[in-house]
Parts: structure tokens; sequence; C-alpha cells
């Protein structure tokens, strides 16, 4: 074999893992992640699972990163090119609600889920996730205060009430679809960000 076929066989394989334990930890939590698991439906070796991680934490880590692709990928992506402000945030607010809509994990917003299962913990893992929460949440205040800058929200805008409004929908659009099975519950997300803006 090649060593070009064999890296890309690799990353192949990396890739299916990675897949294989982002739906899994989105329904199950991080923490019932596991390295038997991951190699008994893919069909491989704990060993052959294990060496392309090291350790159930990088696993984690690298899982967290996967949902953060993924995450990138269906929102703030898919506002890219929409003009800074207001046209953004409602932009980025519709991807969102289409991302849980979509239902593309089986667990729904895979950072919501990591949060609750991390939140009161310490790590290298629940670090990850405050990252990726911070970074989005810093791209929303960037674009409430150019929305401010431009008139197109009031002057007085308390910015941070604004953000905690805005996250705050989509949580609730994650609990209802989640764990109520709520149908309309994207309907009315949608009427609640046109009501927040």
């Amino acid at each position: 074999m090649s060593p070009r076929k064999s890296a890309a066989d690799t990353r192949l394989t990396r890739r299916r893992i990675l897949d294989l334990g982002l739906v899994l930890a989105s329904a199950e939590g991080l923490e019932g992640l596991t390295i038997g698991r991951l190699a008994a439906e893919l069909g491989m070796s704990k060993a052959g699972v294990i060496g392309h991680f090291g350790t159930k934490e990088s696993l984690q880590l690298a899982v967290v990163d996967a949902a953060a692709e993924m995450f990138v990928r269906e929102v703030p992506e898919r506002a890219r090119g929409v003009p800074r402000g207001l046209p953004y945030l409602r932009a980025a607010g519709e991807a969102w609600i289409s991302y849980l809509e979509r239902e593309l994990l089986p667990g729904g917003c895979f950072f919501t889920a990591a949060a609750a299962e991390f939140d009161g913990r310490e790590g290298p893992v629940r670090d990850a996730i405050v990252r990726m929460s911070s970074f989005w949440q810093r791209e929303l205040r960037v674009n409430l205060w150019r929305a401010v800058s431009l008139g197109e929200l009031p002057a007085d805008t308390d910015i941070d009430q604004l953000l905690y409004e805005f996250v705050g929908i989509m949580l609730a659009l994650n609990h209802f679809l989640q764990l109520h099975g709520d149908r309309q519950a994207p309907a009315r997300a949608r009427r609640a960000l046109e009501r927040l803006f």
C-alpha cells in the first residue's frame, strides 16, 4: 500500500470514528462515548480506535471540534455574505433554527447537551465547549453592536440582554423539539426572533 493511500485511509477512518462519535455523543452525552462501543459499531478493534486519539478525553475533544465544524458550516457559514448588523442576525437566526429543525443530530443541538453535561465540571472538554460558545456569542454581539451603530436597533439597546434573549430562544427551541417533540417550536422561535428584532 502506498504511503499516500495509507494516509488517505487513516483520514477516512478517523472521520468515520468522529462522525459516529458525534451522533452518539449528541444523544447520549460525551461521557457515554466509549472506545469499545465505537469499535464495535464500526467493526474495528479497540486498539484501532484508540490509535487515532490516544485517550478518551482526546476523543471527546475531537468530537467537540467536529461538532463545532458542523455548527459553523450550518449556521454562520449560511449567513456569510449577508450584510453585517441586523440582516446578518436575522440570517444567522434563521440558519440556527433550520439547523435544529432539520435534526442533523439525533440529540439536537450538540452544544446545548454538552453544556448541560459539563457546566459543573472543570477540564479541557468543558473549556473547549466554553470556547465555542464564547466564539459564537462574540460573533452575535459584534453584529448587535453593528446594528445599533447603523441605527437598525435603538441607540439605547441593551446588547447583553438582547444576546441573552437571542440565545435563550434557541435553547428553548432545542428543548421543545427534543424533549417534547413539538413540531410547532420552529415557527414559535421564528416569531420570537421577529419580535426580538
